[in-house]
């Protein structure tokens, strides 16, 4: 979420790719880890308006290290 002023923020979701790792045994997907390192490009809009994507995009690439994330037992 982006705050501007206070009492004033605006909500904006976005998509992008990202890798993952699947593991798979006996034909089943049993894992799945989500490589979240990777920089955000061409992000799609799902939630807020879109003259805030750019704002959106900037505060969260900003360049902090993240995990991955996993899936699976």
């Amino acid at each position: 979420m982006i705050t501007t002023e206070p009492g004033e923020s605006r909500r904006v979701v976005f998509a992008y790719l990202v890798p993952v790792h699947v593991e798979v045994e006996d034909g089943f997907v049993v894992g799945v880890t989500v490589i979240d390192e990777t920089p955000i490009r061409n992000p799609t809009l799902v939630e807020g308006e879109p003259v805030h994507l750019a704002e959106a995009v900037a505060a969260a690439d900003d360049g902090q290290a993240w995990p991955s994330w996993s899936f699976g037992y």
